[in-house]
């Protein structure tokens, strides 16, 4: 599995493209804005979009949807509980950036906990961790001994999502925590925003 990330937009969030390195079938996490310069990255290491995978449905990882989808017709995938967040992407683009941003299409699939989403000879475990979003998903890659998860805005680098949203809820926040404190400590933990970090460097448990 190779992962390349892309830091883009105003608030810095972290885009990654997930390919299988024998057949160059990619999925696309969070498509957080520079749409075109997603595309010419695709192009550039000419890979086969498989997938628009949204972690949730905040419109800071959502920007490039559109034009994404547009250029590869692709599906997009989103939890189903996020689903109100994803439709206010432009109302929530003008209230926080001062800014028109493109309408989001509408998903092409909901996940759900334990779906499979495979590119190529690998694939991703959907893991269901609400409380910053009620749909937020983490994204699980256990293949090897030391996994990979993409955590979005659940869990940073010293630090988690925020929950003070009127949509949030700390206690399912804590219950998420729990869930991935029970992955391996090695497990490479990729952010929605910063830098990557660990299961251990956390201490969830």
């Amino acid at each position: 599995m190779e992962i390349k990330t892309l830091s883009l937009g105003p608030l810095q969030t972290n885009c990654y493209l997930v390919w299988c390195s024998k057949t160059l079938e990619c999925i696309i996490i969070d498509p957080a804005d520079e749409a075109d310069y997603i595309t010419q990255e695709i192009i550039d290491l000419k890979l086969k979009p498989k997938y628009i995978v949204l972690t949730h449905g905040h419109f800071d990882h959502v920007l490039g949807v559109l034009e994404l989808k547009l250029n590869f017709n692709i599906p997009i995938l989103l939890h189903k509980a996020d689903l109100p967040l994803y439709k206010q992407t432009q109302k929530s683009a003008q209230y926080w950036l001062q800014r028109q941003v493109d309408p989001t299409p509408p998903p092409d699939k909901f996940i759900k906990q334990n779906d499979q989403i495979k590119f190529g000879h690998e694939s991703l475990t959907v893991i269901e961790t609400p409380g910053h979003t009620p749909g937020s998903i983490c994204l699980l890659s256990n293949r090897f001994v030391t996994g990979n998860l993409f955590s979005g805005d659940t869990l940073f680098k010293n630090g988690i999502g925020r929950t003070d949203f009127s949509y949030s809820s700390p206690k399912d926040m804590q219950k998420s925590l729990q869930k991935l404190a029970k992955l391996p400590p090695t497990t490479k933990v990729y952010p929605g925003h910063g830098e990557p970090t660990t299961i251990a460097q956390e201490s969830l448990s």
